[in-house]
């Protein structure tokens, strides 16, 4: 009988300790944002601030120049030579920004120009 007792114990034990370990590593809720919160927290802002508050987006896209771009650049007279080079990235969130107290809108689009954000859009649609 006291066997037994002490085995039961040490199963209660067991799970109790494997549930508080489970607990302690599960990831943190992740932070929602009203519209006007994420625009006035991340506009203007460096790549740095994005990635630490946000972590890394589910999805990036490099923006590319489109195939004849440079006739075109040199018939509007522009002289791309003394122009600095354009990074353009497009990082992808979902369900970041709500739109209502119980639904977020399904994908946040950030857009960055040489690691700063310049735009920033919210789909439903995609």
């Amino acid at each position: 009988m006291q066997f037994t007792i002490k085995k039961l114990f040490s199963f209660a034990m067991a799970v109790c300790i494997f549930a508080t370990v489970s607990i302690a590593n599960a990831a943190p809720p992740k932070k929602t944002y009203t519209e006007d919160e994420f625009l006035n927290t991340f506009s203007g802002k460096t790549k740095k601030v994005i990635t630490e508050k946000l972590g890394e987006p589910f999805k990036k896209e490099l923006s590319v120049k489109p195939s004849g771009a440079n006739t075109m650049l040199l018939k509007a007279g522009a002289d791309e030579s003394k122009s600095k080079p354009v990074k353009v990235e497009m990082w992808y969130y979902k369900n970041i920004v709500k739109y209502d107290p119980k639904r977020t809108y399904k994908e946040t689009e950030v857009t960055l120009v040489n690691d700063r954000v310049m735009n920033i859009a919210f789909f439903n649609n995609r």
